[in-house]
């Protein structure tokens, strides 16, 4: 291979840390692959460092020690987040949105992948430094954002069902009760989805008093596994008591008024 110049080193290493967030690359794999001494990978190191730094793209972490190396993590300022709400509120403030029984249509949101993909950067932001194992989400709606969410965090999607599936093999399945319409529904999750002793994040589009957000940490539970944080695009102002105490949110859904064809979301940041 010809001599790499800074400039295609440094392209190079933008274009694999970000391909990959956080997943640690070892200073070695650079250097073999560039064939160059370390101390010169360490000024081109620095140079993304700045650069994502002076562009707020996110952060360039170095670890130190045996294990140590460099990755990137795909994070968005509070700043950034509050922008991305603000714009992402003024897009659902429309009353052609209403459809009947009081509900918003988002789908051409969630299903866009710019639109969920930044929903995936800002939730993901709240969980960069923690260490767990799954994004779980439930079926159908919550799917885009939180696979987006799992990409960005560089873990596994697993998807809880609203029925059960012969191809996924043996399944429990559990009752849990919306605290919203107070109706019995049971949510599937096949036995080799998840390993024992996780740990999990959920995210979901919506949660009006969290009965979903507490079916799941509830069907966790027959896992041995634990949710250690919740992430939710939209939740309602009321009610303000929810069935969760714990929990990030986007956007607070204020009021929909049906007569006025009023809606009412503002930013929960």
């Amino acid at each position: 291979m010809n001599r790499i110049n800074k400039n295609e080193r440094v392209g190079a290493i933008i274009k694999i840390l970000t391909e990959n967030p956080r997943k640690i690359y070892n200073f070695n794999y650079f250097c073999d692959l560039f064939n160059c001494a370390k101390s010169t990978l360490s000024e081109d190191i620095d140079i993304v460092k700045n650069i994502f730094k002076k562009f707020q793209l996110g952060e360039i972490e170095t670890v130190t020690g045996a294990a140590g190396g460099v990755l990137y993590k795909p994070t968005m300022t509070q700043e950034q987040i509050k922008e991305f709400c603000a714009d992402l509120c003024d897009k659902i403030n429309n009353k052609e949105r209403i459809i009947p029984g009081g509900y918003i249509y988002l789908n051409d949101l969630l299903y866009s992948s710019d639109v969920s993909y930044n929903i995936g950067r800002a939730l993901g932001s709240f969980f960069q430094d923690m260490d767990f194992d799954y994004i779980v989400t439930i079926e159908t709606k919550g799917i885009p954002i939180a696979l987006m969410t799992a990409r960005v965090l560089n873990k596994p999607l697993v998807v809880v069902r609203k029925e059960g599936r012969l191809t996924e093999g043996t399944a429990i399945h559990m009752n849990y009760v919306t605290a919203s319409s107070k109706r019995i529904q049971t949510m599937y999750l096949a036995k080799k989805s998840i390993a024992k002793d996780s740990k999990v994040i959920f995210i979901d589009d919506f949660m009006k008093a969290g009965g979903t957000a507490k079916g799941i940490i509830d069907l966790m539970k027959e896992f041995d596994a634990e949710v250690i944080g919740v992430g939710i695009l939209m939740v309602t102002k009321e009610p303000k008591e929810k069935l969760i105490n714990n929990y990030h949110s986007l956007i607070i859904l204020e009021e929909i008024n049906n007569e006025s064809g009023e809606i009412i979301v503002n930013s929960s940041i």
